[in-house]
């Protein structure tokens, strides 16, 4: 469902998406709503991504070492 939504700009601001608008063969609105979808869409992806970051840390990480610190001879080649 769709739904109207008023903006108010000044008049430059207005001029200049006009011609943007023509440039790319559609409206204004158009142009408006595609930007405010890419944000939102943005939005959700870095709170999906950021919940899942959370998660991981608190779940932690498999490093690798079985429970034991590794000593830094072990690390390196000699």
């Amino acid at each position: 469902m769709r739904q109207n939504l008023t903006v108010q700009l000044d008049e430059g601001t207005i001029r200049k998406a006009r011609v943007l608008a023509a440039k790319r063969a559609t409206s204004i609105s158009r142009l408006i709503a595609a930007e405010i979808e890419r944000l939102t869409d943005e939005d959700d992806a870095y709170m999906r991504a950021k919940s899942e970051a959370l998660r991981d840390m608190r779940r932690g990480f498999d490093l690798g070492s079985h429970g034991r610190l590794v000593k830094r001879d072990e690390l390196y080649d000699r």
